[in-house]
């Protein structure tokens, strides 16, 4: 799993990378914390620049799911070196009107799904990413989509939850429900393969089809694109026992699932929506 030497730096006190400083000087300082880390069980399986960031590869054992991300591994540093941890800091205009009338969640299957957020963006104007999101994203081997996937994927990456975006006039009234798949139901997801699902498997549905599978990857059919001006941010908590069966019946492996199986941060959604 690789991580950024200067995502890590946003919230950890870690030495600067001077930019008069050649190669060898940052992989030495990259070293140093690739030490402390092996120190604590986080073992390194390699370093290498890209772009003049150091990029380690950390070996998180899968009882660690808090450190599959850059605030867990930075907050790891930070007890290990005595020394704060900086909590990401932004701000956002929020609405004061409910989304109520515009979206709604139905959960069928509470066991499989303790916790579904949702949260309306109005007026988006999708295009590429700011060049900093996309020169971290890249730096760990994800590819830059949009501003609003790549969003996603950078709270992935920063906070470890796996967050889903809709283009909201795909589905019918804003619905969404959270149940077992239909026998013999099929859904196309992301990667343009169409699947065919069982009642073993947990989906996101709208009022009469699958438009998901929960935790592992999102339907095609209501994807973002350039023509999406509002979006449905989904921020969920599955449970691993069921993510870990849809997963191995359909034979996906993807971020998502890989944190779900291993148990996110149930406390997590409200806030990583923000």
């Amino acid at each position: 799993m690789k991580f950024s030497y200067s995502w890590l730096a946003a919230y950890a006190e870690l030495p600067p990378l001077a930019a008069a400083a050649g190669a060898e000087e940052h992989l030495r300082v990259a070293e140093q914390l690739a030490t402390e880390l092996t120190s604590v069980g986080l073992s390194i399986e390699g370093i290498e620049l890209v772009a003049g960031d150091p990029v380690l590869d950390v070996e998180v054992t899968s009882n660690r799911p808090d450190c599959m991300n850059h605030l867990g591994l930075a907050r790891e540093i930070a007890v290990k070196r005595g020394t704060q941890l900086r909590q990401p800091v932004f701000s956002f205009a929020e609405s004061l009107s409910a989304a109520g009338p515009r979206a709604s969640v139905q959960i069928d299957d509470p066991e499989g799904c303790p916790r579904f957020t949702l949260r309306i963006i109005r007026g988006v104007k999708i295009g590429p990413s700011p060049e900093w999101l996309v020169r971290r994203l890249e730096a760990i081997g994800s590819r830059s989509i949009n501003n609003v996937v790549d969003a996603t994927n950078f709270c992935l990456w920063e906070c470890g939850q796996p967050m889903h975006a809709y283009d909201l006039a795909t589905v019918p009234g804003g619905e969404i429900h959270v149940r077992r798949a239909r026998a013999g139901e099929k859904v196309v997801t992301l990667d343009g393969k169409e699947r065919e699902l069982d009642p073993e498997v947990l989906v996101i549905a709208d009022r009469t089809r699958a438009i998901g599978l929960a935790g592992i990857m999102g339907g095609l059919d209501t994807e973002v694109t350039k023509r999406t001006t509002d979006v449905l941010l989904e921020c969920a908590h599955f449970d691993r026992r069921r993510i870990r069966i849809g997963a191995k019946r359909l034979g996906m492996h993807t971020d998502a699932s890989h944190r779900f199986e291993r148990g996110a941060d149930f406390e997590i959604c409200a806030e990583a929506t923000r």
